[in-house]
């Protein structure tokens, strides 16, 4: 009986390439075995079957399949929280305090302020998970253990971060702007998890306090009433269910700011800075790598020998945009272009497709990587770090042509 451990084997050691071509992690083709062996398919309020990762507090993954429509659903879009204390929250209630050292004129905002007092904008944006695709780290690192779907892309709509700043009188000395939810940690002395970005960023005309996504109220797993969205960055600053945001004239000094996501210090060269969290030696995670991802095939699926077969897949980046996607057949000898399809904005994902005839049976394996518009191409190894940010290592799958 061929199970599903035997097929990942079976590819996993496929993918162990000679004669100078490509030689890729042995995880790519899956999580290990442990990882796989826990994961399920789990419905939570609001939301379609999503895999499970953590119960308490909540991480649930978008399955791969959802990820062949442009826009992810709101009922099929990845949960991350770092607290398990996620409070409803009555509109009715619900109050935004905008304020800080930095602020010379502080004040409070209603939700229906928020729509209506600000001009309404709309942006079509990943929203990533720093730790996406951790499960495949080689050797194996501490945290959730994501496969690839700690993600999604939808339309956001709210205002713009720097109209709300600018209305509390955003003094010159300000360097960070601080966010703080309605999230309450579970255990004792957990750090309350509080997020900074630098000026330049906030100040930037596609950051949100969101109210919408996909034209809907947000989901409460997903942040309702109002969230941060920072296109182009990593998730850890998108932060949910908001209630307080500060300007701050010192850097904010908070667990979350300078111990967690942060990585070796220039170990991803062509990253935003952010000076203000930069030590001698780390960083804090800032933008999204590029990336790619193959959507309609899996390992051990079978495909006709001599039929004509389209590949399909989405790929993405921190906001340059892509310009090219390309497909080998022969371990990485040789590439060929795919075709882009819709373009939603540099922040979106941009779906590709590759039309190709197998003519041989037996094991094919297929690798994508894609290219932005600077020039920053998938590495073909993984750039290893300890916290398993930013895998983006080339992607394979191993099909059986009969």
């Amino acid at each position: 009986m061929t199970t599903r451990r035997k097929i990942i084997k079976a590819a996993l050691g496929g993918l162990v390439l000679a004669g100078g071509s490509l030689r890729l992690p042995r995880a790519l083709a899956g999580l290990p075995p442990g990882a796989l062996e826990s994961e399920r398919l789990e419905s939570l309020p609001g939301k379609r079957p999503l895999i499970k990762r953590s119960y308490r507090p909540p991480n649930y993954e978008t399955p791969v399949e959802d990820f062949r429509s442009i826009i992810t659903p709101n009922d099929r879009f990845f949960v991350r929280w770092h607290h398990g204390g996620i409070q409803p929250v009555a509109l009715s209630d619900w109050r935004l305090f905008v304020g800080g050292d930095g602020a010379t004129k502080p004040y409070e905002l209603t939700f229906d302020a928020l729509k209506h007092d600000f001009e309404p904008v709309e942006v079509v944006a990943v929203c990533q998970c720093s730790g996406n695709r951790r499960g495949f780290s080689q050797p194996h690192v501490a945290g959730v253990q994501w496969g690839h779907g700690a993600m999604g892309n939808a339309r956001w709509k709210g205002a713009r971060l720097k109209d709300v700043l600018e209305r509390a009188g955003l003094r010159a000395e300000g360097v960070e702007i601080a966010f703080d939810g309605a999230d309450e940690p579970y255990l004792d002395g957990s750090p309350d998890f509080v997020k900074s970005l630098p000026t330049w960023k906030a100040l930037d005309e596609n950051t949100l306090v969101a109210y919408e996504m996909n034209g809907a109220p947000l989901p409460h797993l997903n942040g309702f009433p109002v969230r941060v969205v920072v296109p182009g960055w990593t998730a850890t600053y998108w932060l949910k269910q908001l209630t307080r945001i500060r300007i701050l004239t010192e850097p904010l000094d908070s667990f979350w700011m300078k111990t967690a996501y942060r990585l070796p210090r220039d170990k991803f060269p062509a990253a935003a800075r952010f000076d203000s969290q930069t030590s001698e030696t780390t960083a804090p995670i800032t933008d999204i790598v590029v990336n790619s991802l193959i959507t309609d095939l899996t390992d051990g699926a079978k495909i006709a020998r001599g039929r004509s077969r389209v590949m399909q897949g989405i790929a993405w980046d921190g906001g340059a945009g892509i310009r090219r996607v390309e497909v080998s057949r022969d371990a990485g000898l040789t590439w060929e272009d795919a075709t882009l399809g819709q373009d939603l904005g540099r922040y979106s994902f941009r779906p590709w497709s590759y039309r190709f005839r197998p003519d041989r049976a037996g094991a094919l394996t297929l690798l994508v990587r894609a290219t932005n518009t600077l020039g920053s191409t998938q590495p073909a190894e993984l750039i290893f770090n300890n916290p398993g940010y930013h895998n983006n290592v080339i992607q394979s799958v191993t099909v059986e042509v009969v």
